[in-house]
């Protein structure tokens, strides 16, 4: 059982943690490809599940790569409203995370979710054109630009 819940009839509480995959100056970021923006990888916990357990099985899951969960990065208090007018108070704990095995470290291409979610897609983004991409939520930009870690950000979409 993943932790998310509606508290109220207005918000729901999420609870998220996500691996940041950088190599070669590009990271590894996903996103749907009728949308718009992108995300880090990542997901859920579960119940029980710690937050780098979560890391690692959303990346197998996902893209079926096994990973090395390493640095604990931030944590984001996410405040937003989505498509369907519900309000999140979400905290994402984000690691870092390097892919175990020698040839999937050398991967650069594009690459598609094994879940049977077609419409998601994983591309390696280069670092240097970060800004001219829509990466959700938006505080993480200012993280990976910053590169001090660890840190805790709040954001809040004001839209």
């Amino acid at each position: 059982m993943d932790l998310s819940l509606m508290v109220g009839e207005e918000y729901k509480l999420n609870i998220r943690a996500a691996g940041m995959i950088i190599h070669n100056n590009k990271i590894l970021l996903h996103r749907n490809k009728q949308d718009e923006h992108y995300c880090i990888i990542g997901g859920r916990i579960e119940i029980g599940e710690d937050s780098k357990t979560t890391v690692e099985r959303e990346m197998e899951e996902e893209i079926g790569k096994k990973v090395e969960v390493k640095d604990f990065l931030a944590t984001i208090e996410n405040f937003f409203t989505d498509s369907d007018g519900i309000k999140f108070h979400e905290f994402m704990f984000i690691y870092e995370a390097e892919f175990i095995d020698a040839e999937d470290k050398k991967i650069e291409y594009t690459l598609k979710n094994l879940e049977g979610q077609d419409y998601l897609q994983y591309e390696w983004i280069d670092i240097d054109k970060i800004d001219e991409i829509n990466l959700q939520p938006k505080i993480l930009k200012e993280i990976i630009k910053e590169g001090k870690y660890p840190t805790h950000k709040i954001y809040v979409d004001k839209k």
